[in-house]
């Protein structure tokens, strides 16, 4: 069962990247710009546990 719906989200991933390359793109562009923020904070936070 795990195997099956394994397959059948990546069968949707390349089904939206193939129908929609321009949202997919944002999105990416959007999930990295959101993990840079969350590294920042956290450098910001434990340079400011150091001081």
């Amino acid at each position: 069962m795990k195997k099956l719906i394994t397959w059948l989200v990546v069968i949707f991933v390349v089904f939206y990247l193939v129908t929609q390359p321009t949202s997919a793109g944002h999105l990416i562009t959007s999930a990295f710009n959101g993990l840079h923020d969350v590294g920042s904070s956290l450098v910001r936070f434990v340079n400011s546990l150091s001081l």
